[in-house]
């Protein structure tokens, strides 16, 4: 079961993810790193599952073409249509000039 993982397994799971695509491509770690602006002991602990920094990962996606990967890491947040039925309204009051009496 996917959450069942351990963070170093979603670690190694996304390190042979990024390296197979890297392989797919026929791109060799130092031309990646180049074509991302990253350091290349950045693109090797990636791919050995050693993390590296989230712009790391961020401009290595983007170097392989695949951006869209953060989308799904962090969808927008959104309120279920269901939840805004049920919610109850917020009463709001009508603020009274203080110190002045309509007449």
């Amino acid at each position: 079961m996917q959450e069942d993982k351990t963070p170093e397994e979603w670690a190694i799971a996304l390190s042979r993810q990024v390296r197979d695509l890297r392989l797919r491509q026929n791109i060799d770690q130092q031309r990646l790193a180049e074509q991302a602006g990253v350091a290349l002991n950045a693109m090797k602990n990636l791919e050995n599952g050693k993390g590296t920094t989230v712009a790391s990962l961020i401009k290595l996606l983007r170097a392989l073409g695949r951006v869209e990967w953060l989308s799904t890491l962090a969808p927008e947040v959104s309120i279920s249509p269901m939840l805004l039925l049920r919610a109850k309204p917020v009463r709001q009051r009508a603020s009274s000039a203080r110190g002045k009496r309509n007449v």
